[in-house]
């Protein structure tokens, strides 16, 4: 499938052998590609070169304020780049590859474009688990900057039609490997001058890191330290009334457990299925004919938290 503006050509080519290496090659001219990763698609582009990283802040609209995550393969990768404490190395241990990225103090001469960091004085690094993202790292030899693939504070995309929604004609290329399994963006824990904190919820909870770690979890402070903290993000165009248990005249409901709403994020009340649906349903009710979007509560505990996280910056109106 191709679509095109003036400018670019955007092509989807499916995951396998030939897809990675077009996209290694469009990585190594400088350009950015979607890629999935296990929790949502990522924009990836090389993290050791200024322009290419601009060209992610190009194509998402993306604040300059707003720093990266970088993508690597192993742990190896990722000591290359930035210095652990043991509580580090130690979630490192238990969660890569996997949705966990962690903030910590950038290494000096890691070699970093300085955009990435947003001129922090730390870097946010992830080894994912996807085959697909793995390949691609693998085939390029390089550290990935990968934020999520879609306009800044838009919907996050958990399948290649959601990226091409809403990157068509601004990158060239797109891996379709289907939808992503986590379907909600990654827990962030900073490591930092020997404080542990959460700097966003995701897919392992802070109740998970405590308890690994046998310390209490701080939260974010005030400014941006890491991806995914500006207060409205993850916005679909329509207005969002959260905690809703039924629909009002010209709005779409997206249900959860006892609330069956339009469409539901679980209709048996599972976080790990609501998590996996939110984006998606968010992006069937953008697109549906009613002028705003209703959700059912969701409850707090676990994973839920990481769900209402996304969604009450979904619902932070925007202008």
């Amino acid at each position: 499938m191709t679509a095109s503006n003036a400018s670019i050509t955007t092509v989807s080519l499916p995951y396998g052998t030939a897809g990675i290496a077009a996209a290694a090659k469009v990585i190594a001219g400088g350009g950015c590609v979607a890629v999935p990763t296990e929790t949502v698609y990522g924009l990836a582009a090389d993290a050791t070169d200024s322009r290419a990283v601009a060209g992610i802040y190009a194509a998402k609209g993306r604040p300059g304020f707003n720093p990266l995550i970088v993508h690597v393969p192993d742990r190896a990768a990722a000591e290359a780049l930035a210095v652990f404490d043991d509580a580090a190395a130690c979630l490192a241990d238990a969660y890569w590859p996997g949705p966990l990225t962690l903030v910590l103090p950038i290494r000096a001469g890691s070699g970093i474009a300085s955009l990435v960091t947003a001129g922090l004085p730390t870097v946010a690094i992830r080894v994912p688990a996807h085959d697909a993202m793995q390949a691609l790292l693998r085939a390029t030899g390089r550290p990935l900057a990968a934020p999520s693939a879609n306009a800044s504070g838009s919907i996050s995309p958990t399948r290649a039609e959601h990226v091409l929604r809403s990157l068509d004609g601004r990158i060239p290329l797109v891996i379709n490997a289907g939808p992503t399994t986590q379907g909600i963006e990654s827990t962030i824990i900073a490591c930092v001058d020997g404080q542990v904190r959460q700097l966003r919820p995701g897919p392992i909870p802070r109740e998970a890191v405590a308890g690994l770690l046998g310390v209490d979890i701080g939260g974010a402070g005030e400014g941006i330290e890491a991806p995914g903290q500006l207060a409205s993000h993850y916005a679909p165009s329509k207005p969002v009334r959260l905690n809703a248990t039924h629909a009002q005249d010209g709005e779409w409901l997206i249900g959860f457990g006892a609330v069956a709403g339009d469409d539901t994020l679980s209709a048996n009340g599972d976080p790990v299925e609501a998590a996996a649906r939110l984006f998606d349903a968010l992006h069937v009710a953008d697109s549906a004919d009613r002028q705003r979007i209703a959700v059912a509560p969701v409850p707090e505990a676990g994973l839920g938290a990481a769900i209402n996280d996304r969604l009450r910056r979904a619902a932070v109106p925007t202008g």
